[in-house]
């Protein structure tokens, strides 16, 4: 059995890594093994071709492979908001909140991980095209050894191929500290505006046949993240454990400072806000043609999970 993520080196869905590698899922009665398939797209094309049984990935990104939502779920979140950071080079001088900073700059960001941006952009008055926003692929990401777009915007960073990125949380931390780069926008703590919390979360997805097929499997699963939420805020130093198995040198300090800043929206529960803001968000990003309704993205079957 298989769980794939779109981004290895990273906190976005550092949970799902954390079941697999702190044995949770085993617990639970499922043999799954982690899987690295880049871009989100492709991960959930695998999810619904049938070669993976779950992925941990962008809930807004599901109706790329399941169009109109038909044939997936969200079975938890593996945290709450959304979760990309605006970084620009610091020789900008821009401050924190200063959204007006991204005219006339390249700005690197992942496929369908861009929506976010672009939407968050517009609602924040800025004009894509009249203020020469250039959002695009970040060079050399996901080329040869790399596994992880937010390092690699990093280093683009460092080299001055990009003025900027929209990308993980480890991404940005590497670019701070390296003094390469400055947080400008965090929607998830209050940048930008109200409505971004809700475009997009890092979530458990499943297909519907899995879940017609096997409940009791999806269920486990389930049960594992909410075990992974609970251990982690216990016991911080798990993701340096975790991390020293699959991160590089550098990344696997630094994880635990970034997951123990990402406990709070350790809450696997869906709400029904959050699917409405997605909804709102996925048909103006041309995602989607109607709204969602809560059942569409939410089986209730294993709902009394997220709090067991």
């Amino acid at each position: 059995m298989k769980i794939a993520i779109p981004d290895l080196i990273s906190n976005s869905y550092f949970p799902a890594a954390a079941a697999v590698e702190l044995g949770l899922f085993k617990e639970e009665g499922l043999d799954m093994e982690l899987e690295l398939i880049f871009p989100v797209d492709k991960t959930l094309e695998e999810l619904r071709d049938g070669n993976i049984q779950f992925v941990g990935g962008s809930a807004h990104s599901v109706p790329h492979a399941f169009p109109g939502w038909n044939g997936a779920k969200v079975l938890g979140s593996l945290a709450q908001g959304m979760y990309w950071f605006l970084i620009l080079k610091s020789d900008l001088g821009a401050k924190k909140g200063d959204i007006e900073a991204v005219k006339g700059l390249r700005i690197g960001a992942a496929p369908l991980v861009d929506l976010g941006l672009k939407r968050l952009l517009v609602e924040s008055g800025i004009d894509i095209e009249k203020d020469k926003v250039d959002i695009g692929p970040v060079p050399g990401a996901f080329s040869g050894k790399n596994k992880n777009f937010g390092v690699a915007a990093a280093k683009a960073l460092e080299e001055g191929t990009i003025d900027g990125f929209w990308a993980n949380g480890m991404g940005a931390e590497v670019a701070v500290r390296r003094g390469v780069g400055t947080m400008v926008i965090d929607a998830r703590r209050g940048d930008g505006p109200p409505t971004a919390f809700n475009y997009t979360m890092p979530a458990l997805i499943t297909s519907d046949k899995l879940i017609a097929e096997t409940p009791d499997v999806a269920a486990a699963a389930l049960r594992a993240l909410v075990r992974t939420h609970a251990a982690l805020k216990q016991d911080i130093s798990l993701a340096t454990q975790v991390g020293r198995k699959l991160f590089p040198a550098e990344e696997a300090e630094l994880i635990a400072d970034v997951v123990e800043r990402d406990l709070p929206f350790y809450t696997a529960a869906i709400s029904p806000e959050f699917v409405q803001g997605m909804s709102e968000f996925s048909k103006a990003m041309g995602l989607i043609e109607n709204d969602l309704t809560y059942d569409q993205v939410v089986d209730d079957q294993f709902t009394d999970i997220w709090t067991a």
